[in-house]
C-alpha cells in the first residue's frame, strides 16, 4: 500500500479526502465525535477507495491514516468510514473503525451496504498483489471478514520491513484452525505486497508466532486445517449473520 510518509513511486501528489459535509450539521455530540476522531486529521487521510450512492445519502471510504506512523507503535494504518446524510434535515451521522488491512476495511463497509464491486482500491495508490494467492486471500477477507473477530494486530512501516500481522478468531466455534494469523508484507523495491494466512488451535500460539515474526525469529506459518467433510445427509448450515470485526475475548 502507499507509504504513510511518501507517495507511491508513480505519483507526484497525494489526493486528499473530501467528506462533502459543508451543507450539513449534526447533533452536538456527533459533530464533536466526527471532528475529534476524523476531521482533525482530514488532511492526512488518503482515500484509497470510496463509493457514494447516487442519491448522496451514503458514502463509504477506505482511508490510509498517515498520522498513524507517528502514533502508538503498531497502530492500524487503515480507517473505514461510513457517512450517512439526511438531505431533508441537512444532518449527518457516521460510523468509523481503524483496521490493519485494506481488505478488512472493505469487508466492514460491504457489510454496511456498500456494493462489493464499488469499493476497489485505487491502483495508483495501492501496491499491487505480488501473486494470485494474495489476490485470492484479499477477496476472501473482503467477502467473509464478518466470519471472524479481530483480536490483535501490529503494523510496522519500517522501509526495511514493512509488515502487518493480524490475529483473527473464527466466530464459528466449530471452525478448523479457530485462530488465524494473516500477514501482509510489502516489497518496497518492487512495490508489491503479499498476503498469507496460517491456522492455529490456540490464541497463545497465534500471538507467539506474531511476536516471533516481528523479532525475525518466526518459522513458516502452519497451514489452515481443512474443514471435515459433512455427511451427505447433513443439512446445509444457515449463512451467518453479518458482524463486523471486533476484539477476541
Amino acid at each position: 500500500m502507499l507509504s504513510p510518509t511518501e507517495p507511491a513511486p508513480t505519483r507526484k501528489t497525494i489526493p486528499q479526502v473530501d467528506f462533502e459535509l459543508d451543507d450539513f450539521d449534526a447533533e452536538k455530540q456527533v459533530y464533536l465525535d466526527f471532528y475529534r476522531q476524523v476531521a482533525v486529521s482530514e488532511d492526512m487521510l488518503v482515500p484509497l477507495a470510496e463509493h457514494h450512492t447516487t442519491n448522496g445519502a451514503h458514502s463509504y471510504y477506505v482511508l490510509l491514516d498517515r498520522t498513524a506512523t507517528w502514533g502508538h507503535p503498531g497502530m492500524p494504518h487503515m480507517v473505514a468510514i461510513h457517512l450517512q446524510r439526511d438531505w431533508e434535515r441537512g444532518t449527518f451521522s457516521f460510523e468509523h473503525v481503524p483496521l490493519p488491512l485494506p481488505a478488512m476495511a472493505q469487508s466492514w463497509l460491504i457489510h454496511r451496504g456498500c456494493p462489493p464491486d464499488a469499493i476497489g482500491l485505487n491502483p495508483e495508490l495501492d501496491s499491487p498483489p505480488a501473486d494470485e494467492a494474495t489476490r485470492a486471500l484479499e477477496q476472501r477477507l473482503a467477502a467473509d471478514g464478518d466470519h471472524y473477530a479481530m483480536g490483535y494486530s501490529y503494523t510496522r512501516d519500517d522501509p526495511d520491513d514493512m509488515v502487518t500481522v493480524v490475529v483473527l478468531r473464527a466466530l464459528d466455534e466449530r471452525a478448523p484452525s479457530p485462530f488465524r494469523v494473516v500477514i501482509e508484507e510489502i516489497d518496497t523495491k518492487a512495490w508489491t505486497h503479499t498476503l498469507r494466512e496460517g491456522g492455529f488451535a490456540r490464541a497463545e500460539e497465534a500471538l507467539q508466532w506474531c511476536d516471533d515474526r516481528l523479532t525475525g525469529e518466526a518459522g513458516p506459518l502452519p497451514p489452515v486445517r481443512p474443514a471435515a467433510a459433512a455427511p451427505r445427509s447433513a443439512a446445509l448450515p444457515k449463512a451467518p449473520v453479518p458482524r463486523p470485526p471486533g476484539r477476541a475475548r
